[in-house]
């Protein structure tokens, strides 16, 4: 999403491009994929080998019409095998991603099985302008190294999971693994399964795991992360769904035992405990560095002051609106590169950051939650949108839509996604909102119509192929 959102407005604003994506196609984490590394399935090696951490009943925990592009809406489709639902599952934000492609020309600049291996500055000591050595490596095993002006790194965060250490794990003589590699729940069916984290993936994967296994624990760390909706399911659900607080260590007869000292013989622990920030590819000479799942320095979490503009960073923030404020980063990067704007001296950028980190400090925002840029304080997008991009703001609609979602979630966690009420603002917002989206499709396909007509081209072939110069 990041990456596509990238190579968008680099492309508007004129500059060559290439995208090298690993997968067999575009999506990202919206790529579903059914295979698991059963070798490692904690997903303690780096890079994973499945990129994907999809599994296979997700829905959006946001609605639709807080997610899209702005001049490209995430509207409900009529065709076949389309999911119109206002909080569709994962298929629905691929094919939107890949009408997106389609809509902007984008695939003829994509690379696809092609894995980054290394990203280094060029030496050459007789230049001015950086450049950056890109080597990367195709199915066919045939490694392949070129030279590009620039460099966008936009390759997620939700593929290496981040484990936490618990005693006695390693002698454990149960299945252990990351909710990385949980796919769906008939491997577990007669199990006893202790799920640590409860997060939307905890809970959301204990809620189904519950419908085949004999019992599921479900590990908080502590009782506010029981909400009104999750106590719901509790009630319900109570003979085979249960919260506990804390895993305090894992016995080598099976035995999980908990803070209260209670515990069951279990026959899997999931660790839905989120992901770590990896760039195993990128060699910056310690430019760059990713301490406690901060990475940094990076200015406005986009530049890294030593290394600005030849590289930068998209989809960094966590709880923005996506890909909103993708395309808003990109659309920076973008127009910098090009010399539309310019970035502050590197000191200025440098102290900015150091800046950013006192006042988190300050807040007692923990270090791992550095590019939580928080999603219900809107005021942080839409400073950076005025300052560096001239981008639209947050519509109030979308903003209230979002809250109410939010609530309903906290307050009806099995039934959020399909039972809601909408207040009058947010209904007329909803219904302006999908007239734009059908005018700027009638646009978009009279546009195409009008540059094949004119060209006296087939359809996939009016845009000229470009030179590699700026990789995502």
């Amino acid at each position: 999403m990041a990456g596509l959102a990238a190579a968008r407005e680099l492309r508007r604003e004129g500059h060559a491009v290439t995208v090298l994506e690993q997968s067999g196609d575009v999506g990202g984490q919206w790529l579903y994929d059914p295979r698991l590394d059963l070798a490692d399935p904690l997903g303690g090696e780096e890079p994973v080998k499945v990129h994907s951490s999809i599994y296979a009943s997700l829905r959006l925990i946001s609605a639709r019409e807080n997610m899209g592009f702005t001049d490209f809406q995430f509207a409900p489709k009529d065709d076949d095998g389309r999911d119109q639902r206002r909080f569709p599952g994962h298929r629905e934000v691929y094919l939107y991603l890949k009408d997106f492609c389609d809509t902007f020309g984008l695939m003829e600049f994509v690379r696809l099985n092609t894995r980054v291996l290394r990203v280094a500055m060029q030496q050459q000591p007789t230049s001015r302008c950086r450049q950056w050595a890109v080597r990367s490596v195709d199915l066919a095993k045939v490694e392949t190294e070129e030279v590009f002006d620039a460099v966008v790194v936009a390759n997620g965060h939700y593929s290496q999971p981040r484990v936490p250490s618990i005693q006695g794990m390693e002698a454990w003589s149960g299945r252990q693994m990351h909710s990385h590699s949980y796919r769906t729940p008939e491997p577990f069916r007669g199990e006893v399964v202790v799920v640590v984290g409860s997060g939307e993936s905890g809970k959301d994967v204990a809620m189904e795991v519950r419908k085949v296994a004999k019992e599921v624990h479900l590990v908080a760390q502590s009782m506010k992360e029981v909400t009104p909706g999750l106590a719901k399911v509790l009630a319900k659900h109570g003979a085979s769904l249960h919260v506990q607080l804390h895993l305090a260590r894992l016995c080598e007869d099976g035995r999980a035992v908990f803070g209260d000292g209670s515990s069951v013989v279990a026959d899997t622990v999931i660790y839905c405990t989120g992901y770590d920030y990896s760039f195993p590819f990128l060699d910056t000479a310690g430019a760059v560095t990713v301490d406690d799942n901060r990475v940094g320095p990076l200015f406005e979490h986009v530049f890294p002051p030593s290394l600005a503009p030849s590289l930068s960073f998209i989809g960094i923030p966590i709880k923005v609106f996506a890909p909103w404020f993708f395309e808003a980063q990109a659309k920076w990067v973008a127009q910098v590169l090009s010399g539309r704007r310019t970035l502050p001296p590197e000191e200025e950028m440098l102290r900015s950051v150091e800046e950013w980190y006192r006042s988190r400090e300050i807040a007692g925002v923990p270090k791992k939650y550095t590019h939580d840029v928080s999603l219900f304080d809107i005021t942080y997008m839409d400073e950076f949108g005025d300052k560096y991009c001239d981008f639209p703001r947050v519509e109030r609609w979308n903003q209230e839509l979002l809250v109410a979602s939010y609530i309903n979630m906290v307050e009806n966690l099995e039934t959020f996604r399909d039972a809601y009420q909408d207040t009058d603002s947010i209904r007329k917002g909803v219904e302006a909102w999908q007239l734009a989206a059908q005018h700027i499709q009638v646009n978009q396909a009279a546009s195409v119509g009008a540059q094949i007509q004119s060209l006296g081209l087939p359809e996939q072939a009016h845009m000229e192929p470009s030179t590699p110069r700026t990789p995502q």
